[in-house]
């Protein structure tokens, strides 16, 4: 191999490589750049711009990949039919990836959920952070992230907590079989009235629910802001508690009786 070809080669491999530096910087900025518009534009959807972002970063390698099989004498025709002839191959090799794809399309097409939503899918609990091309980014309530495939989300079922503004919280409160049952409902529905963030439409449901073992149980439901759902549904739980406290309604708990023969 004489000089000259040596000469090609080597500006060749680092024209390729400042190629490749560039292609990584230029396809970052675009992906920053597309999903800023979202924060710049309330009208824009940043779950739409994120993965937007996502497909315009894939789109400016492969245009990069190409540049750099040409300046290594590849034409691109012959890439196309090469590609094409292992495209079988490929396709049973990646079918999984594939698929991940096609479903982190479906999912920005129909839109079961929007980064922000807490939702409940393929057996994860968790914030939207983000829909990219293969995955979705969820973080749970402790801060963890979980990377789910987009097409374990799409094929199964979907469930969006933040999907309504408004939530039903739903409790079981069980007195003593010798209560007063007026008192105890009247009791609870005095902490429903006292709590401004449960909505007096639709109206708040306290009827006795179930006879226990132990205790005659109130099936008691409101309705909140979703925002508000915890909070009501932890501040419920103690505030009922006290007051049933204050009121000297037995609240039952299991016993154990010790007969000596």
């Amino acid at each position: 191999m004489n000089v000259s070809v040596l000469t090609a080669l080597g500006i060749n491999v680092v024209t390729a490589l400042l190629i490749a530096v560039a292609a990584l910087w230029l396809s970052g900025f675009v992906k920053r750049y597309i999903e800023g518009l979202a924060d710049k534009n309330e009208n824009l959807d940043i779950t739409l711009m994120r993965f937007a972002g996502s497909m315009a970063r894939y789109f400016v390698l492969a245009i990069a990949v190409i540049f750099i099989l040409a300046r290594f004498g590849i034409e691109t025709t012959s890439l196309a039919a090469l590609l094409g002839a292992a495209g079988l191959a490929v396709g049973l090799a990646l079918q999984g990836t594939l698929s991940n794809v096609a479903a982190g399309v479906l999912l920005i097409a129909f839109r079961p959920f929007k980064a922000g939503d807490v939702v409940e899918a393929a057996g994860h609990t968790g914030k939207v952070a983000a829909v990219t091309l293969f995955t979705t980014e969820l973080t749970t309530p402790d801060n963890v992230q979980i990377i789910v495939p987009n097409g374990d989300i799409f094929a199964g079922a979907i469930k969006n907590f933040s999907h309504h503004d408004t939530r039903r919280v739903d409790f079981v409160f069980g007195v003593s079989y010798g209560t007063n049952l007026k008192d105890a409902e009247d009791i609870i529905v005095k902490c429903i009235e006292d709590d401004e963030r449960i909505h007096a439409d639709p109206a708040p449901f306290v009827k006795v629910g179930n006879l226990g073992d132990s205790s005659v149980d109130f099936t008691v439901r409101v309705w909140c802001d979703a925002a508000d759902y915890w909070d009501v549904h932890f501040d419920m739980t103690r505030n009922v508690k006290e007051a049933f406290d204050a009121g000297n309604i037995d609240i039952p708990f299991p016993t154990t009786t010790m007969i000596q023969g």
